[in-house]
């Protein structure tokens, strides 16, 4: 692999990116274990592995761009979140941040649930043989044939996000002869501290029916006096990639006081409530995610307190934690193609990729990690900014990080906490081929989701 020599950006310890000061790590061949997979560590020779193998091993087989996901490290967070709620709750994956049908049968066999936003995954869901009573079905927008498919064939609730959706959802399961339990999904007016389009909780957004203005009240009225819906309980989301759990004790407090008002109005105690998903991870060495166990601990004390201070009965709470399981257990694996070093500001550094197969950096602004992967490497530091092949100069994949000095084309680098959105989100842009997930175990890898071919994508053309 050749290491010839370019002009490089700039070397010194500390810089300026985006406004705030940010220094080099100490040693730029070590992996923080806050964002990587855990079994993912430096061989002998410095190649990053995963799984008992190297990266450069997986490259030769599968190419890249490709997303490596750590399946031990998956089964082991479904376990700690079904630990740490226990019997008494119910953990529903997001199936939104990455699904597929090797990922439903693992949620079957470690004990969770699965919520699904839409007909396509609802499909995957069932062709995987998820028992439908296991399955949440979510949407601002479900059609009438997703609705129809989904009380046909017996999912465990609906979520109710408008007053349209209810009168939609009454009369499918009456004309099906069917009651379908659900759930209304209530905004409470929290401002989660996320970005703008990742935060759902207050009022001006599209997902669910507001608790101000009595809209929700109405909403719960509405629900029980339809023949073809059970209403089971309310249901909450404040945002994602939260850290701060203050939000969801101030949800939890205004639906449980909801909760009090039906049960005055109608009563009826409703006998669940789920606080939606949003729990943040760690995507650099800054964030620091909280476990499965101090969050279950948290949302149960905070709903059993509510509950006792309005002579309510403690419901059964449902969590949906998607990216929090799934996220850090992959990493996106990249070729360098060309490096750009612009003098006093910063290095440039292309792959194989891009925006095609992380949209969430352009999106949201997001924050990722990097580290060069085939190789260690005892060189300064340089600052860089990777992007990607396509032609938009949006297209970046991590904004500002700092890489070895001597890195080269051909070189392997490597983006962790890339399970969530990221495949679930790639597109086709410039024609670009959606890359593979390969599922690593033991020593072993194997393709969950192939790669894209130019013969599917010709497929797809009937012109």
């Amino acid at each position: 692999m050749s290491r010839s020599a370019h002009p490089a950006g700039p070397r010194h310890a500390d810089v300026m990116t985006e406004g705030h000061y940010t220094a080099p790590p100490a040693d730029l061949n070590a992996l923080d274990e806050k964002v990587w997979a855990r079994t993912v560590s430096r061989n002998e020779d410095g190649a990053v592995a995963v799984g008992g193998i190297e990266v450069t091993r997986l490259a030769e087989e599968f190419g890249t761009p490709a997303y490596f996901l750590d399946e031990s490290d998956f089964r082991a967070r479904c376990r700690a979140w079904a630990d740490a709620f226990g019997r008494d709750a119910d953990v529903f994956y997001a199936g939104k941040a990455f699904l597929s049908r090797a990922v439903v049968r693992w949620l079957q066999e470690e004990g969770l649930n699965l919520d699904v936003c839409s007909g396509g995954e609802l499909t995957t869901a069932l062709d995987a043989g998820m028992p439908a009573e296991r399955i949440a079905f979510h949407g601002n927008n479900k059609s009438v044939a997703e609705i129809e498919r989904a009380v046909e064939v017996g999912v465990g609730r609906i979520v109710l996000d408008s007053f349209q959706e209810i009168a939609r959802v009454a009369h499918v399961a009456q004309r099906l002869g069917r009651r379908q339990r659900v759930q209304i999904r209530v905004t409470v007016g929290v401002e989660a501290h996320t970005h703008e389009f990742i935060a759902t909780a207050h009022e001006d957004q599209k997902f669910g029916i507001a608790l101000a203005g009595g809209q929700a009240a109405e909403a719960v009225r509405r629900a029980l006096t339809l023949d073809g819906l059970e209403l089971v309980g309310i249901h909450s989301h404040i945002g994602s990639q939260i850290f701060d759990m203050a939000g969801f004790e101030v949800s939890a407090r205004r639906v449980v006081q909801l909760l009090a008002e039906v049960r005055d109005e109608h009563g009826v105690e409703l006998p669940e409530i789920d606080l939606g998903g949003g729990l943040g991870i760690a995507y650099t060495s800054e964030d620091d995610p909280r476990e499965p166990h101090e969050i279950a601990k948290a949302l149960g004390d905070i709903v059993t307190r509510e509950c006792e201070a309005a002579g309510l009965a403690t419901p059964r709470i449902s969590v949906e934690p998607g990216r929090a399981i799934v996220g850090p257990t992959a990493f996106t694996l990249y070729e360098v193609g060309t490096i750009k070093p612009l003098e006093g500001l910063r290095t440039y550094v292309s792959v194989d990729g891009g925006m095609s197969d992380n949209i969430r950096t352009a999106l949201y602004d997001a924050e990722y990690s990097v580290a060069l992967a085939s190789r260690t490497s005892d060189a300064e530091p340089m600052l860089v900014r990777v992007v990607g092949k396509h032609c938009e100069s949006g297209d970046i994949v991590v904004k500002d990080a700092f890489l070895p000095s001597d890195l080269a084309p051909g070189d392997l680098i490597a983006v962790p906490a890339t399970g969530a959105y990221c495949r679930s989100m790639a597109s086709n842009y410039n024609h670009a081929l959606r890359p593979p997930v390969v599922a690593v175990r033991d020593g072993e890898a194997r393709v969950i989701v192939r790669r894209e071919t130019e013969e599917d994508l010709l497929r797809l053309d009937v012109g």
